[in-house]
């Protein structure tokens, strides 16, 4: 089943990879960002320049549509101002236009106890400030009584370059044999590949009528150590890699100065603290979904190093 959906933050990492899922998938699409100045969109995408924090433009966009994707994220340091803002502007949309909401989640409301297996039923504590800003608006849809579906994830990869860990400094220097890797080698960590995650909330939109009015979901994605992932990207690009650690006690230092890096610090702990997604719930919802393989997502990744990548026989990892 399709119909018209609004996707918020059509231009940003996941609203692009919705764009192109919902536009596969036959759904109606309504892209909205402040502006688009010409960009190209898939066939058939209806694009709107809106401020999505002004609820009476989501309202105008949303009208006739049967869900609203909330893809929106804003800079880290302006979180505590324009998640709530962003929060009501969507919810009163949403009972405006009687739109379902849906969200990709991610995996800061468990905080750094968390236990290795992450599912539905586990408990929410965050300990950073922005798992608590999370928390803080996801109680405000499971209040509002709309319906709102949050498909939680890991980390994006993707092969656009859109700042995130992967591509801006994992992968960063691929091509010259180095990765800069955030933690320990040895603790798994979650993974998305976006375009997989976009397709599963495409899937999952055409099934919301038989869903609760809030609901969470984990998207599994890849579970792979630091190891794990530095072997798949030397098997994609046929060459070894030599492994830096990511100098935590620099990025403090400069958060005193710099709100961003600040920011970035306080979720170190998601390097270090082994987690995985269970996608159980998810299958059983969409038993034909068929996820990438890693090392098809791996090739599309890092499909712009593999042209540069040369072959070398040692792996080096330095201390």
């Amino acid at each position: 089943m399709s119909g018209k959906v609004l996707i918020l933050g059509a231009k940003g990492r996941f609203g692009r990879a919705a764009v192109t899922a919902f536009a596969a998938a036959g759904w109606r699409v309504r892209a909205l960002a402040r502006s688009w100045d010409g960009q190209a969109v898939p066939p058939g995408v209806t694009v709107v320049d809106g401020d999505a924090f002004d609820a009476d433009t989501v309202t105008t966009a949303g009208t006739g549509c049967d869900v609203i994707v909330n893809a929106l994220n804003p800079p880290y340091p302006r979180w505590s101002r324009d998640l709530p803002r962003l929060t009501a502007s969507v919810i009163e949309a949403a009972r405006k236009t009687g739109a379902t909401v849906m969200i990709p989640g991610n995996v800061y409301n468990y905080g750094e106890n968390m236990p290795e297996r992450l599912c539905e039923e586990t408990p929410h504590l965050p300990t950073s400030r922005k798992g608590r800003l999370r928390e803080t608006m996801e109680a405000a849809f499971a209040q509002s009584g709309v319906q709102t579906i949050i498909v939680r994830a890991g980390d994006f990869i993707e092969r656009e370059k859109t700042g995130n860990w992967f591509d801006s400094q994992i992968a960063a220097k691929a091509r010259q044999g180095r990765v800069l890797y955030p933690g320990p080698l040895d603790r798994v960590h979650a993974w998305a590949y976006l375009p997989d995650m976009a397709r599963a909330m495409a899937a999952l939109a055409g099934k919301r009528a038989g869903l609760g009015t809030f609901v969470t979901l984990g998207f599994p994605g890849f579970a792979l150590t630091g190891s794990e992932l530095v072997a798949a990207m030397e098997q994609t690009l046929g060459t070894s890699m030599k492994v830096r650690r990511l100098p935590w006690p620099l990025v403090r230092v400069l958060g005193l100065v710099m709100p961003q890096m600040r920011e970035v610090a306080e979720m170190s702990y998601l390097w270090h603290v082994p987690h995985r997604i269970d996608g159980s719930k998810l299958a059983t919802l969409l038993p034909d979904f068929q996820a990438t393989p890693l090392e098809v997502a791996m090739a599309d990744v890092l499909a712009e190093h593999r042209t540069y990548a040369r072959p070398s026989s040692t792996a080096r990892v330095a201390a």
